[in-house]
């Protein structure tokens, strides 16, 4: 049996897909990086603190900051403290656990929670007020720590009795996050404009410790960040706009109705991704979830699905928050460990939500998780350079049909000069464009002739790293049945 024709079919596809899948990362890069600058040209439309203040309309938020061997704790809660919003009106509550306290980290001296409480000490009173510290008695990773905050006990000390949940949005950020000042009066104009939420994602970027990076891992942390801007923030903004479309098709076509929409939802919607940083839900939202998983290794990725499961659109947010990357190699491949096994865990809770409720919607979610994230993550970066060269050689078996030969040439072609079109050339000048809104300056120019060459044709070591990570969880599991997610470790760089 001659499996030519069939094996042409999938590389052509394959190659296809490679090709339309840049050129729609690409256009995402676009739409996330106007939405940004549209936003900061906007800021002097922003409500001021002192009516802020006066409204009673005005959300509150509790900014929920987990730590845990944070030896520049400091840094982000002085950040989020200095944000312009009134005072009464934000609580920043820094969560570490007790176990660090009874043995901090050598390196360290002294555990995460003294220092938060050596930097509350020389804050003014008003400030004082706004920061709180809880400890967690029992083990557990991030989520566990969130969930210790959002406690009902918890929740009556900080925010007092006659707190409304839904006027209350939680905050989440890392424990390395600068944020953006604006970020609670963005949000607070659009609750008071009547365009309010119930979740937002805002942009996320690993530049915080760009300049102590090295050539290699300055392309991983341009790489790292469009992840965020050219998929998670795009399609959040492009989701809303999906669905204002079909419930306007709906509405048109009352009778078609039951046909298009889930026709619609299975292979138009497209998933939400929480990033776990720069992240707000309205307490209300969360706690009918019943908070943060706990299930898997990461919180965040769970936390878009159950949204989307029950109709919650996320809104994507346009103030940009940093944060570090990674400054190993290895440590970069156990970040993506984590992910990657989240990724594994999400699929159990994926499951669960389609059973509960077998929507189109719920089954688009389960499939795409799989394909794209379960099985496409540990072999894109074999699979598509493989598939290139078959498509190039596979080719000139149909050199007779003119027209089929050129496009099984073309794809390949197009996808390789997008790769470092788009990767190597486009990403950096994106990225760059959004250096004037970041909350510290931060020099993304490649200056010397070695970073300019480097950054544009090794524009795929990060994606490697990750397979690396991929891998590993696989390996392990395959060996141990289990794979330990590690902390990122930001004691030693």
């Amino acid at each position: 049996m001659d499996l030519t024709p069939l094996l042409f079919a999938l590389t052509f596809l394959l190659n296809g897909r490679a090709a339309l899948k840049l050129l729609i990362d690409w256009k995402g890069m676009l739409t996330t990086v106007r939405f940004v600058k549209e936003a900061y040209a906007s800021l002097d439309r922003l409500p001021p603190e002192a009516d802020l203040e006066e409204d009673e309309r005005a959300p509150t938020f509790l900014h929920l900051v987990p730590a845990y061997q944070e030896p520049e704790i400091a840094v982000t809660v002085g950040a989020l403290l200095a944000s312009r919003y009134p005072h009464a009106r934000l609580h920043v509550v820094v969560v570490t656990k007790e176990e660090e306290e009874r043995s901090p980290h050598p390196a360290m001296g002294v555990s995460t929670g003294e220092l938060v409480r050596r930097f509350r000490a020389e804050l003014p009173p008003y400030a004082q007020k706004m920061l709180w510290h809880l400890a967690m008695p029992a083990e557990g990773r991030k989520a566990h720590q969130l969930n210790w905050a959002l406690r009902p006990e918890a929740l009556r000390e900080i925010l007092g009795e006659s707190a409304d949940p839904s006027r209350v949005f939680v905050g989440v950020s890392d424990a390395d996050s600068l944020p953006d000042p604006n970020v609670y009066r963005w949000i607070a104009g659009e609750v008071l404009a009547g365009r309010g939420a119930r979740a937002y994602q805002g942009v996320t970027l690993s530049l915080a410790n760009f300049r102590r990076l090295g050539v290699r891992g300055k392309i991983c942390a341009i790489q790292q960040s469009s992840i965020f801007i050219r998929v998670s923030i795009a399609r959040l903004i492009n989701e809303v706009k999906r669905v204002r479309f079909i419930d306007g098709l709906s509405a048109r076509l009352p009778r078609l109705a039951p046909i298009l929409r889930p026709l619609f939802e299975l292979f138009f919607r497209r998933s939400q991704i929480c990033l776990g940083h720069n992240q707000f839900v309205r307490l209300d939202t969360l706690l009918s979830l019943g908070g943060f998983s706990t299930a898997g290794a990461t919180e965040d990725s769970t936390l878009g699905y159950e949204l989307g499961a029950r109709g919650v659109l996320l809104r994507a947010m346009p103030m940009v928050e940093v944060n570090e990357l990674p400054e190993m190699p290895e440590k970069i491949v156990r970040q993506n460990a984590r992910w990657y096994k989240g990724v594994l865990d999400d699929v159990r809770p994926l499951w669960r939500i389609w059973r509960r409720a077998p929507t189109a919607y719920n089954l688009a979610q389960l499939c795409r998780h799989v394909g794209n994230k379960v099985v496409e993550w540990p072999v894109a970066a074999g699979v598509y350079p493989v598939v290139g060269f078959l498509g190039w050689h596979l080719a000139y078996q149909y050199r007779d049909h003119v027209w089929l030969f050129l496009l099984a040439v073309a794809f390949p072609t197009v996808a390789l000069g997008l790769t470092i079109w788009v990767g190597g050339i486009m990403t950096q000048e994106l990225i760059e464009e959004l250096a004037p809104f970041l909350p510290k300056p931060v020099d993304l120019r490649r200056k010397s002739l070695r970073e300019k060459f480097w950054g544009i044709f090794r524009c795929q070591t990060y994606w490697l790293l990750a397979t690396r990570g991929a891998w590993r969880v696989l390996w392990m599991l395959v060996r141990r049945g289990r794979y330990e997610a590690a902390k990122t470790d930001r004691i030693s760089r």
